[in-house]
């Protein structure tokens, strides 16, 4: 049993519930606490014709509302079994902020994929999509789940030198899921090369390349084969473009791992990536921050 909780955000949304759902499962899975926050981003106190008591009904409006939430999902949480501990918590302050900093320390923060209020409908709430971009922890975005599992754990590669992270956490997973794992290295053909007196240059075969990128991908799995020799594992390299190939990959797996590094000049932008898979993900999505 670990005594890092894991942290699930809640708003009252039925993103939120699901959201619950998997981290109260994860939890048990994992022999690990659950704590369950909420925030509550009260108004400015302003004056108004009414006097001070508009304003106390709208903050206590607001503060019941994140009460409700919070019971709600303990409610729901606990039918995953009596073994899990689980604790509420009441935030104050923007919601995004607050949430992912409540991750700290975390074994992993799972958020829903939409929010509840007037914004509900777009792909990607503010909430997720700040935690997934600033959490200092793991950070699980819940989708759609199948009725039955997959028995599949992706993880993407798009940097060898730099997705141990990534590949450790999937591999875990995978192991106590009993899972198999499939790693997934996607590329796309480089723009030709072009000399300064506007003459091309071919560069390798796309069949070179390929051939290339998964000898490398080899290379940098065996180490993990010895860690972890029940994890089935297998290996792709797909030519595509890799929010596209991972978004697909979300169809087939119970959870898609994505690394989260930082942005460096002169190559391709990740978190770009990231946020197209998350916005077209078809299943629950893990980003993980490079220590």
């Amino acid at each position: 049993m670990t005594s890092k909780p894991i942290v699930v955000g809640v708003d009252g949304s039925a993103a939120s519930l699901q959201a619950v759902d998997w981290a109260a499962r994860e939890a048990v899975l994992h022999g690990a606490p659950l704590r369950i926050v909420a925030a509550a981003e009260l108004p400015r106190r302003m004056v108004s014709r009414s006097g001070p008591a508009d304003y106390e009904t709208v903050t206590s409006a607001i503060l019941g509302e994140r009460d409700r939430a919070l019971t709600a999902a303990a409610e729901q949480a606990a039918r995953a079994g009596d073994v899990l501990l689980i604790d509420h918590d009441p935030l104050d302050g923007p919601p995004a902020q607050a949430v992912t900093e409540s991750g700290s320390g975390a074994l992993m923060l799972v958020v829903g994929s939409r929010g509840a209020g007037a914004f509900a409908a777009m792909l990607l709430g503010s909430v997720s999509r700040y935690a997934a971009s600033h959490a200092s922890c793991p950070v699980i975005v819940i989708r759609d789940e199948a009725p039955i599992p997959h028995g599949l754990i992706g993880v993407g590669v798009s940097d060898p030198d730099d997705c141990a992270d990534a590949l450790g956490f999937a591999f875990e997973e995978a192991s106590l899921r009993q899972a198999g794992l499939l790693a997934i290295y996607a590329w796309q053909t480089p723009q030709t090369a072009v000399s300064r007196a506007g003459q091309s240059f071919a560069g390798p075969t796309a069949e070179a390349l390929a051939s290339h990128a998964g000898a490398q991908l080899t290379r940098l799995l065996d180490e993990w084969r010895i860690k972890y020799p029940a994890v089935p594992l297998t290996q792709e390299v797909v030519h595509g473009h890799p929010a596209r190939a991972l978004a697909g990959l979300s169809a087939r797996a119970d959870l898609v791992v994505l690394g989260r590094h930082a942005r460096h000049p002169g190559i391709q932008d990740l978190g770009a990536v990231r946020h197209a898979v998350l916005n077209h993900a078809h299943g629950p999505v893990a980003v993980i921050p490079t220590s």
